[in-house]
């Protein structure tokens, strides 16, 4: 007589679990380093958007000896794209100052640097001072 064997190639419900415990634990480290990494993404597009407007007041000032009557050319920031995460503002114009402030909204809001400014001069301030 022959015997047959049948081998067996399925999952074990333990296996399965303990798959599955694996892929939320790794889930669970990485989530929060990706959103991190993508507010930090977003904060260095607004910086930049930031730099670029005082860019534009700088001209402002070399054409009319003022940065009063000046107007941003734009007020959020990504510039493009349907999805915006600063609001930009001009404040505290005077002949010779001016101060731009970058205030996050939506998804940004719970980020910690808060609102970003640059002024005239070139200086940089946030809530955190790591952020610049």
């Amino acid at each position: 007589m022959t015997k047959r064997f049948h081998l067996q190639s399925a999952f074990t419900l333990i296996e399965l679990m303990i798959t599955v415990i694996i892929i939320g634990i790794i889930a669970a480290i990485a989530l929060p380093s990706y959103q991190e990494q993508v507010r930090k993404t977003r904060r260095a597009n607004a910086q930049a958007d930031l730099l670029e407007l005082a860019g534009y007041m700088e001209r402002h000032y070399g054409e009319n000896f003022s940065y009063t009557a000046a107007a941003l050319p734009f007020n959020e920031s990504p510039k493009e794209g349907d999805s915006k995460y600063y609001d930009l503002a001009i404040s505290a114009v005077a002949q010779d100052s001016f101060t731009i402030s970058a205030t996050p909204k939506g998804p940004q809001a719970s980020d910690h640097c808060g609102t970003m400014t640059v002024d005239e001069t070139g200086d940089h301030t946030a809530q955190d001072n790591n952020c610049w």
